[in-house]
């Protein structure tokens, strides 16, 4: 009997001492992972609140939910808000797509061809997204100047113009990007799929980019997040009211301390997360499975 008993004490002594290693070792991770989130949800939840007020300024917004009310959401059918969102989301879209489509063909050729000049493209391409997009915001307004004169769609106060720039400097980081992942898909594949009598352009388009796909996904979301809410280019280059993006109308509006509509601000703000919200919930999945795959993958 006494013998049991021990031994159940030898079986109860590491499961207490399992659990004291965890408080000492692990609970304190978990406390500064509530602390930070607490610290992070907080300028969200003041940014709602004024939302919600419609009588809110910029001093008097500290008590939050002190008003509830939808009057400045409704409000925003009155201003040019949603032509600013529609004017974002076309440029963000198309420079999403076309950014994909651009660093995916550059990144396959850097991965399955060798030809002459190839290590020094990649070293340029790594040497000149080093220097910020913005460093050249003169040269840039000068040249879409010029081009205006000559094609009007590509100059200075149009979209297309705007989105060409973004498309210039979207092969430095994102072309890295695939061409590690790249990388990690087997030559074998390509080999038998040219036995199989197909060209470059069917293994790049129905083979490739299908074992590709997640790393694609953190592309396109990367340049979608990054042209939707860019703002200096943006403000140089588009003038025209209807044809600004949203950051560029948001920041009218806020631009004047004094007389600004904080409310109408606060409630565009919360409507602009939205996209920014869905595209990732819905590319959740391909992200995950990217980033775990190009773990593994030799």
């Amino acid at each position: 009997m006494s013998v049991q008993t021990h031994n159940q004490e030898l079986e109860f002594r590491p499961s207490g001492t399992r659990g004291g290693r965890w408080w000492k070792e692990v609970s304190w991770r978990h406390l500064v992972g509530v602390l930070g989130g607490i610290y992070a949800m907080f300028p969200l939840l003041y940014v709602l609140s004024t939302s919600l007020n419609p009588g809110a300024t910029l001093a008097g917004s500290n008590d939050l939910f002190r008003v509830i009310s939808g009057e400045n959401y409704s409000a925003l059918g009155d201003t040019k808000f949603y032509t600013w969102a529609l004017n974002s989301l076309f440029i963000s879209t198309v420079s999403a797509v076309a950014t994909v489509l651009m660093a995916s063909a550059a990144a396959y050729a850097f991965s399955r061809f060798r030809f002459k000049g190839r290590r020094s493209s990649l070293t340029a391409l790594l040497i000149v997204q080093m220097f910020p997009q913005m460093l050249a915001v003169v040269a840039i307004f000068l040249l879409l100047l010029a081009l205006k004169e000559v094609y009007p769609f590509l100059g200075a106060n149009n979209q297309f113009g705007l989105i060409a720039i973004y498309l210039g400097g979207a092969l430095g980081t994102n072309t890295f990007l695939l061409y590690g992942f790249f990388n990690t898909v087997p030559m074998e594949i390509d080999e038998a799929a040219k036995i199989d009598g197909a060209s470059h352009s069917q293994i790049f388009w129905t083979i490739i980019l299908r074992l590709v796909t997640p790393i694609l996904a953190v592309v396109g979301l990367l340049s979608f997040v990054g042209t939707f809410g860019e703002f200096i280019i943006a403000k140089t280059v588009l003038s025209q009211s209807d044809k600004v993006t949203l950051a560029v109308g948001l920041y009218q509006w806020a631009s004047d301390e004094r007389n600004a509509p904080w409310g109408l601000f606060a409630a565009g703000a919360v409507i602009s997360a939205i996209p920014i919200i869905a595209l990732f919930l819905f590319l959740q999945k391909y992200i995950v499975s990217g980033l775990t795959a190009g773990s593994v993958k030799g």
